[in-house]
């Protein structure tokens, strides 16, 4: 972990450079499902008007009456004028594929140059708090159900094998050397988003396939996930209450995903599998869906799912809950919640995948 600037410097850089206490707060993501979240609390808490970096307007964005600004963040001319006169910048932009489906030269260009061009960008026009929001899993991920908490070191050696999580976890460095430099950036790490109002089911997929008896097998691993609208509130929190060079890991309940299942099953009435996936079949499976997927053209981040569910993702928020007044609500209510959207929203599809193949060929198999 990069190391932390002096207070006298943490000091001048918010309070040197900020460009107004009612300026613009620019948020980059903003049509992205956290991203619109973080906007709705921008709002609500009144920190100041929102401004969008973002490669196309949405009408939802607009019916909320920001100011809407087309642009790459890796185009630092983009980058500097959504920058002007902004007072405090979220930077949440980035690709959510997990797996190697798409380019992996562009999730790092995204992520890692992206979040580079930004930095710059705050640094140039005095912006005084730039909240960078990373993932739990570029250091909460392990093979065995360890909690991880904000000592944890980077976990290089799992996620380099994961385009996603590694580019993630490089623009986390970029982002804590800027702070080490003794500019104001302070990193939200949160996990699995749950919740209301996934429209391209970038976090959510995965319960929709559970309530159409699309998993075939309950992976051996465990996860840990928060709510969207809490991640959301501890985002704008930190725009105020958190600390340049800090990093806060931000998750509500740790569940293997046996419990994980029997949690869904109790609140939205529908069976889950029963058949659990072996610690050591687990690798495998993931190796031949990803040889299928090369071979078909499939989506190969069923893969990269299969993959990551044999590791644990757990992680200890208690940094989060003491600096920055986190406090998430019941694991229940959110999967009720998330649950209930994704039903009512009947037009919504997972993209296509290798998964779901093999589910239906099992159930033919089994005479399902």
């Amino acid at each position: 972990m990069a190391k932390k600037p002096s207070r006298n410097g943490k000091k001048r850089a918010s309070r040197a450079k900020a460009n107004g206490s009612k300026g613009p707060v620019l948020v980059t993501g903003a049509s992205g499902f956290l991203g619109r979240h973080v906007v709705d609390a921008l709002l609500a808490a009144g920190v100041g008007p929102v401004r969008t970096l973002q490669r196309r307007p949405t009408t939802l964005l607009e019916r909320l009456g920001v100011t809407q600004l087309e642009g790459s963040v890796t185009d630092p001319d983009a980058c500097a004028s959504a920058m002007d006169g902004v007072r405090y910048c979220v930077h949440l932009a980035g690709s959510v594929k997990r797996g190697r489906g798409g380019s992996d030269q562009g999730t790092f260009d995204v992520h890692v140059d992206g979040t580079r061009q930004i930095l710059r960008a705050a640094e140039a026009a005095g912006v005084a708090r730039t909240v960078h929001v990373s993932t739990s899993g570029t250091s909460a991920v392990s093979r065995d159900p360890v909690i991880h908490d904000e000592t944890s070191p980077f976990a290089v050696g799992i996620v380099r094998r994961w385009p996603y999580y590694l580019s993630k976890l490089y623009a986390e460095k970029v982002a804590l050397e800027a702070a080490e430099r003794g500019q104001d950036v302070v990193v939200a790490c949160p996990t699995l988003l749950l919740g209301p109002g996934d429209e391209d089911l970038s976090s959510t997929q995965d319960v929709l396939r559970f309530l159409r008896g699309e998993l075939p097998v309950v992976p051996s691993g465990g996860l840990s996930f928060i709510d969207v609208r809490d991640a959301a509130a501890a985002v704008v929190a930190a725009l105020e209450r958190g600390e340049s060079g800090e990093r806060y890991l931000l998750g509500a309940e740790n569940l293997d995903f046996v419990a994980f299942f029997r949690r869904l099953e109790r609140v939205s009435g529908t069976r889950g599998p029963s058949v659990r996936m072996g610690s050591r079949s687990q690798p495998l499976a993931a190796r031949a869906l990803g040889l299928i997927g090369a071979v078909t053209g499939l989506d190969g981040d069923e893969a990269a799912s299969v993959d990551m569910a044999r590791y644990f993702w757990y992680l200890d928020p208690k940094k989060a809950k003491t600096a920055l007044g986190f406090a998430p609500r019941p694991g229940d209510e959110t999967l009720r919640d998330t649950v209930d959207w994704l039903l009512s929203h009947p037009h919504l599809r997972p993209r296509r995948g290798i998964l779901g193949v093999a589910t239906r060929s099992v159930r033919q198999g089994l005479g399902r």
